[in-house]
């Protein structure tokens, strides 16, 4: 070999550790009620670390979902046809219960067990994710038609994954989408065209077009429709009870700047099949419940996001040289690593106190709900606009390395922007915690109580509650994104001071909250004396022997 192809101050393959060995995650998980799920979570985040699970995520996601659309004879199929990379990840999302077995285990921090399992296996393809995110969130949405429920639940939550085109009843498992979209708008689904004709059997026959259907490939969907009574919630399956095929034509597949490995389609009902879900013209409330669910799954992949970008940015400057040191020991560098860090654990703790909440709230805890409602709402506004700007950053760590497809990180920053449109854009997030403020009075106080228990453990929180108690006295509506953010860091830095690193709680503090934060506008920029050894050290991967 030419001495010119040595290949050194190179950093080592970041494959063969465990995902799961972050003390933030491994702290929330036992904090919020689900510690006896450990074992499963560091075997998963093993298999996570894998060179081989790592080859099924850049597999996936080079060789993109087809659609099929009719056989060679000419005969209508509409079928999504995937890599084989793509059913091995599901096949270990599904069988490791990230799905939608929570919503049938009694275990107190079943849901949080669950969350746990999603961020840890997560970190190797966000694709696959949405088919499992849509069947988690479908359950309480369904559960407004107890017949249904009783019928299609246990498949839901069954650790079976069941490819293929049968009849619901006929298979081991099932897979749910989501579809509201059309092509006159995206958010206000009110003037949804797509009509439902009652069939006088107590079914619906759906037409219409639907701009953008989640999950083509599912079993089940929830689908807006209008019905006689308004606009309702319909429960439609892709094969019909007796085994034909239903009137769901898949027009064309997106063409998405991230989210490669994923399907989402263009389709078109031609008197398809359905069943109602919920009452006649009450179908935004219905359906809501599934938004809700999967917008709590925005927030963890976010921090799934921010954890794989931070995990690799530390990775490689703990293994290249530059002007005589490690990267990693370069002041500046350190800084950046640091406040990236700090980012990600700080949406960390958010992310596991709201899955906590969920928990708590499905065995009904009526406080945990009120949180939940206002407290979800904000977060996933604000970590959701934060995670573009961290990948960017993580990915520059590496330098032109990181702008190379190869590194990984690219397909990190394409996804990056993805949360922050699905399931609301900023503004309905932002728009939707103010409705909480204002018309459900007890979120307020649920969120006040949560931030009142960090009372006092450091000033510059305390000032920022002290603002944030002003500014929700009189909301408006031009001020939802300030209200927001406000709301989102004012959790954050509570939740660092009582359960945080020090180190991180103390910069997080200085950088985010107080009345003249010593923080530039970019990460790196965190104050003279911060512990940046330390926070560096708690996102630097350990290779297992």
């Amino acid at each position: 070999m030419s001495p010119t192809h040595e290949v050194f101050n190179q950093p080592p393959p970041l494959t063969g550790y465990d995902v799961a060995a972050d003390p933030a995650l491994l702290d929330a998980l036992h904090r919020e009620g689900a510690g006896w799920a450990e074992d499963e979570v560091r075997e998963l985040g093993v298999l996570a670390g894998s060179a081989q699970a790592q080859e099924w995520g850049r597999q996936a996601n080079e060789n993109p979902p087809v659609l099929r659309t009719h056989d060679r004879f000419g005969h209508r199929v509409d079928e999504v046809e995937f890599h084989p990379a793509w059913h091995s990840l599901m096949t270990v999302a599904v069988g490791h219960g990230l799905h939608a077995p929570p919503w049938r285990d009694r275990r107190p921090g079943a849901h949080v067990a669950r969350a746990a399992g999603f961020y840890v296996w997560g970190v190797v393809d966000a694709g696959h994710c949405c088919p499992i995110s849509m069947t988690y969130a479908i359950v309480p949405a369904l559960r407004h038609a107890p017949e249904l429920a009783g019928r299609f639940e246990p498949l839901l939550a069954t650790r079976e994954y069941d490819f293929g085109l049968r009849p619901p009843g006929s298979k081991r498992g099932l897979l749910a989408g989501m579809s509201m979209t059309e092509k006159q708008g995206g958010s206000d689904v009110r003037p949804n065209t797509t009509r439902a004709v009652p069939a006088g059997d107590g079914s619906y026959l759906l037409t219409g077009h639907k701009w953008f259907t989640s999950a083509p490939m599912g079993d089940l969907f929830l689908v807006l429709a209008q019905a006689p009574g308004g606009l309702s919630c319909f429960l439609l399956p892709r094969v019909r009870p007796d085994g034909s095929r239903n009137g769901m034509r898949l027009q064309r597949l997106k063409d998405k700047l991230g989210n490669r490995s994923n399907a989402s389609a263009e389709v078109e009902y031609d008197e398809a099949a359905a069943w109602l879900v919920g009452e006649e013209g009450r179908g935004v409330r219905t359906i809501i419940e599934m938004v809700n669910m999967t917008r709590l799954d925005c927030v963890l992949g976010t921090a799934t996001g921010m954890r794989a970008g931070v995990t690799h940015a530390a990775h490689h400057a703990a293994n290249r040289m530059a002007f005589g040191r490690k990267l990693a020991d370069q002041p500046l560098m350190g800084s950046v690593l640091a406040d990236l860090a700090i980012e990600s654990e700080a949406t960390t703790l958010a992310a596991f106190r709201l899955a906590g909440a969920t928990d708590r709230a499905a065995a009904g805890d009526d406080q945990e709900a009120a949180f939940r409602r206002l407290a979800l709402a904000a977060t996933k506004y604000w970590v959701c606009k934060r995670a573009p700007a961290h990948a960017a950053e993580a990915l520059e760590c590496l330098g032109g390395n990181g702008y190379v497809e190869e590194s990984g990180m690219p397909r990190l920053y394409r996804e990056a922007p993805l949360a922050s449109i699905w399931e609301g854009s900023g503004n309905v997030a932002a728009l939707d915690a103010l409705r909480a403020l204002t018309r459900q009075p007890d979120t307020a106080e649920a969120l006040f109580a949560e931030l009142d228990q960090a009372a006092g453990a450091d000033r510059r929180l305390d000032q920022a509650i002290a603002r944030l108690r002003k500014e929700v006295s009189d909301p408006a509506e031009e001020r939802a994104r300030y209200l927001a953010e406000a709301m989102a860091l004012a959790l954050q830095g509570a939740l660092l001071v009582r359960h945080g690193h020090p180190a991180v709680a103390d910069a997080f503090a200085a950088t985010r909250l107080g009345d003249e934060p010593a923080w530039g506008h970019a990460y790196g920029t965190l104050p003279s004396g911060t512990d940046t050894g330390t926070i560096v050290s708690r996102v630097t991967p350990e290779i297992l022997p």
